[in-house]
């Protein structure tokens, strides 16, 4: 193969990929209609609208969107009635909303290590976890991928726990031919700018119980009591609301939701084969129990010996180089971030997410996008970089990636 275009070559790819978000005149029309119609905030009909269609989605009974993914894990404790004092077990290897919320409750975040192949919570290890404190479990569906639930809801039912799904990557993911959000007491979604199905910010709740969705119902609006007159506040709550434009927004991305998830895991499935035969990549675990997988991110795990000692810094760099797009991830676990670092937080040991930090490289799912010859390109700039690795000075000093 040519020389390394790092070292001056030329890249495997030189064609932009899928750009993200996606959008279209139907997005337009939209937010054209929410103008006209004049109720901007989050009394628009489009929002109760959004709200049946996407509960329809996830056969689940009640949806109820919010402001954003984060405050709407907080909704979902303090109407679960969990704060100081109460402890909630998080996973230390995913975005730091998840454990900010336990905190901002004023309850203890207790954390509890990953599985290394899917870099979901470790079910196994929750028992040693638990104390006369906790009160629930956030699971993290990472990068798509649904915790093992089949384990999960006995031990929570077992041990009387609250199941908080954080489906922020999980849009369209499923359990056993079930969508996810809908298996535990509650399931939380995330609309931020880079997630599947967006509208830059917001967020949604979901819930088959009757007396929850109340509860985040008034939560969400103020403390309103339901049902009752306009200035009636029977609960302590806030305003989390989502707007009609991103309401009509999320309508137009509804519409091409099924074909873009399709198409992500086809070409997951396409780059999953290839690279599971390369030495020193291993792309993450699919479980087939999950038939649909969102595919938020394609997360492979690098392995330096596989590469000659190679740095995955340095591999980083020499595949952005060719043209791939891709990253690190977190740089650390959540415990070690400053705000997390408290008399509120509880930890286990948690080597799986020390290694996931130091080894994994994320590709984002806009990538998965692409036409199948697009994701062969990500196939080659790596054998490219294996055939030349000659080209490398290993004990090079690399930069943070």
């Amino acid at each position: 193969m040519s020389r390394l275009a790092i070292n001056g070559g030329t890249p495997v790819r030189q064609n932009p990929w899928p750009r993200w978000p996606q959008w279209g005149e139907s997005e337009r029309e939209q937010i054209q209609a929410v103008l006209e119609r004049g109720e901007w905030g989050g009394f628009d009909p489009i929002v109760k609208e959004f709200e049946s269609r996407f509960a329809k989605r996830l056969q689940v009974k009640h949806c109820l969107t919010a402001s954003n993914g984060t405050l709407s894990l907080v909704a979902a404790l303090q109407v679960l009635g969990i704060g100081p004092g109460d402890e909630v077990i998080v996973p230390p290897y995913t975005f730091i909303a998840t454990a900010n919320a336990v905190q901002l409750v004023g309850a203890t975040s207790v954390f509890v290590d990953i599985e290394p192949h899917t870099l979901n919570l470790d079910i196994s290890l929750l028992e040693a976890a638990i104390s006369p404190r906790t009160r629930a479990v956030i699971p993290v569906h990472f990068a798509g991928l649904p915790v093992d639930l089949d384990r999960l809801i006995p031990f929570a039912q077992k041990y009387g726990l609250a199941v908080i799904e954080d489906a922020a990557h999980a849009h369209g993911s499923t359990w056993h031919g079930q969508p996810v959000g809908a298996l535990g007491d509650i399931g939380s979604f995330s609309f931020q700018a880079s997630k599947n199905l967006t509208a830059g910010e917001g967020g949604a709740l979901t819930t088959n119980h009757d007396h929850l969705k109340e509860g985040l119902w008034s939560y969400i609006n103020q403390g309103r009591t339901p049902g009752g007159a306009w200035y009636e506040h029977g609960n302590l709550g806030s305003n989390l609301r989502l707007t009609g434009w991103q309401a009509g927004i999320l309508m137009a991305q509804l519409e091409r939701f099924d074909d873009e998830l399709a198409r992500r895991m086809e070409n997951a499935r396409r780059l999953h084969a290839i690279l599971a035969e390369v030495d020193g990549v291993e792309p993450l675990h699919w479980d087939e129990r999950a038939e649909f997988h969102a595919f938020h991110l394609f997360i492979m795990r690098f392995f330096p010996e596989g590469f000659q000692g190679l740095s995955r810094n340095r591999f980083v760099q020499a595949l952005r180089a060719e043209g791939i797009p891709c990253s690190t991830g977190y740089s650390m676990p959540l415990y070690a971030q400053p705000p997390l670092q408290s008399p509120r937080s509880r930890l286990l040991p948690c080597p799986a997410t020390e290694q996931a930090c130091r080894e994994v490289i994320w590709l984002t799912q806009n990538l998965l996008l692409a036409e199948p010859a697009d994701i062969d390109q990500i196939a080659e700039a790596i054998f490219k970089i294996r055939e030349n690795i000659e080209e490398f000075c290993i004990d090079q000093e690399d930069d943070e990636t």
